[in-house]
């Protein structure tokens, strides 16, 4: 990946953040933390990673992108307005009284979006089972009598939500039908609403979790775009099995007295935070542009 095209990506993510903080001061109310700390996760996703058509959400061909942990959609919604999906404008209406961008994703009010989120834990076995039907030719996910494995299904989840029974049953589906189709990115920040993963149900040691069910599993720096594509990448050359991609992210990136707070989790900014904030977002900005000229 060449420099120009990595740094682009990086004002990219640091213009999403700064996305985020408006829609949050706007709407009044949301999650800070976790959509801040996966801006560069869904920006590699967006930008080098997915098959997909703005102005066709619906193309056959496209990947699949299901997002379990649905309280971090700003950042989801601040992504697809940067890719064209809809104007950027319109990220003011978060939460709003009849918004398509509603506080969690609901899928027949904004195309591009695949299914609706809310209750945690659901997004993987939802995705297990659309990778699971893709491979089948009568299946109407295929396309002219053929199982459509030239594109695959995402999975963004939350490092909480593995407390989630229905959660596993979904690891050990996918394990046992070998689903190569299908990668999982764990948003592995550390931080639930009451506080740290590990002190509410200690997860370590999550890789090997995955392991002893049959996946493919790879971990990286969260905030890494060039390591998130490059781990994609691998997943994508993977066809024995699933693939978890462990993402370490700090909650609320770039914000400094929001990093690392599990109190910002589910916290939207007043005016002097996000005042505060954006000034700390823009400045890192001018830094990546000058590291990148």
């Amino acid at each position: 990946m060449g420099d120009l095209i990595l740094g682009e990506l990086e004002q990219k993510a640091n213009d999403i953040r700064q996305d985020i903080i408006q829609m949050l001061l706007e709407a009044g109310s949301g999650h800070s933390a976790g959509p801040l700390g996966m801006a560069d996760v869904f920006t590699a996703l967006y930008f080098s990673i997915l098959k997909h058509n703005p102005k066709d959400p619906e193309w056959d061909e496209r990947d699949r992108l299901f997002l379990s942990n649905g309280h971090i959609c700003p950042v989801r919604y601040a992504t697809m307005a940067h890719a064209g999906y809809f104007p950027r404008e319109e990220l003011k209406t978060l939460r709003k009284l009849g918004t398509r961008l509603q506080g969690h994703p609901e899928r027949l009010r904004l195309p591009g979006v695949e299914t609706t989120s809310g209750p945690l834990g659901s997004g993987l076995a939802q995705a297990s089972g659309y990778a699971y039907a893709s491979r089948i030719p009568s299946s109407p996910l295929a396309t002219k009598g053929q199982a459509m494995l030239q594109w695959r299904v995402f999975c963004i989840c939350s490092d909480g939500e593995h407390d989630e029974g229905n959660h596993w049953e979904a690891v050990m589906f996918a394990g046992k039908y070998k689903l190569s189709n299908l990668t999982v990115i764990v948003d592995r920040n550390n931080i639930q609403i009451d506080g740290h993963t590990e002190n509410v149900m200690p997860l370590e040691p999550l890789g090997d979790k995955y392991v002893a069910f049959g996946w493919n599993v790879l971990s990286v720096d969260g905030h890494n775009i060039e390591a998130i594509i490059d781990a994609c990448n691998q997943a994508r050359a993977t066809y024995e099995k699933p693939t978890v991609i462990i993402a370490h992210t700090i909650p609320g990136k770039g914000v400094s007295f929001m990093e690392n707070m599990y109190e910002w989790h589910g916290k939207s900014p007043n005016k002097e935070e996000a005042k505060k904030a954006l000034h700390e977002l823009r400045t890192l900005g001018g830094k990546i542009r000058a590291e990148h000229e």
